[in-house]
Order: structure tokens, then C-alpha cells, then sequence
């Protein structure tokens, strides 16, 4: 799982089996470790019917309705965008870049903008 911070909006990306995951057990978790300590972040399936997300203890915990996680599984839904107080909140499929990059893609999700139509 990936995440992308922009001052107020924080962009979560899922592979495939991290998306699996989110299904089968009902959350995903990323760590990084720091000298200093660790920052992690999740998604954890809820029974609430809204998207929310908390920072505490050096942990964003983004909270997914699990009817949200079911049409994520099940469907080809890319993902879910919704607001948590001044947070802008964004979950959605990891594609493959259609750019060279030199960061592993083999359980991403095939980029619809390499369709030839």
C-alpha cells in the first residue's frame, strides 16, 4: 500500500492483494520505520456507512464502510474519495505507470489508458 500526502489530502493506493486483503481479513497496514520510531498506516473495514480516518500514535487509520470494501473486491470500481473533517481522503486501485519506473508492478492493477481503442 502506498500513500501520497499533499498538505490536507492523503491519496491510499492498493495492489491487488492488498485489495484482497482488505476483503478477506477487513484491514491492510504499512509500517515504516524511522530511527526515531515507527508511522504506520491502515485501512480497516467498519460497520459505519462513512468514510473516516484518524491520526493517532503515529498511525493515519483510514475506517472503509465494508459495503465500499465489497464493491472494491467485487467490481471494477476504482475506488473512493469522501472528506473527514478538513482531510480530503482518497482510496483507489494501484495501475501500472505508463511511465518507466523502476518500482515493482507485478500486483498492480492493468492501466486502463493502455488499451489501445
Amino acid at each position: 500500500m502506498k500513500i501520497r500526502i499533499k498538505d490536507n489530502s492523503i491519496r491510499f493506493r492498493l495492489t491487488k492483494s492488498e485489495v484482497a486483503d482488505l476483503g478477506q481479513k477487513g484491514f491492510v497496514k504499512s509500517v515504516t520505520q524511522f530511527k526515531t520510531g515507527l508511522f504506520s498506516y491502515s485501512i480497516e473495514r467498519t460497520d459505519e456507512n462513512e468514510m473516516d480516518a484518524a491520526f493517532v500514535e503515529n498511525q493515519i487509520v483510514l475506517k472503509l464502510p465494508k459495503a465500499m470494501i465489497h464493491e472494491l473486491v467485487n467490481t471494477e470500481r476504482i475506488g473512493y474519495e469522501a472528506q473527514s473533517g478538513a482531510v480530503k481522503l482518497l482510496v483507489e486501485k494501484d495501475f501500472v505507470c505508463i511511465d518507466n519506473t523502476t518500482e515493482d508492478q507485478s500486483d498492480n492493477y492493468p492501466n486502463p489508458s493502455l488499451n489501445c481503442q
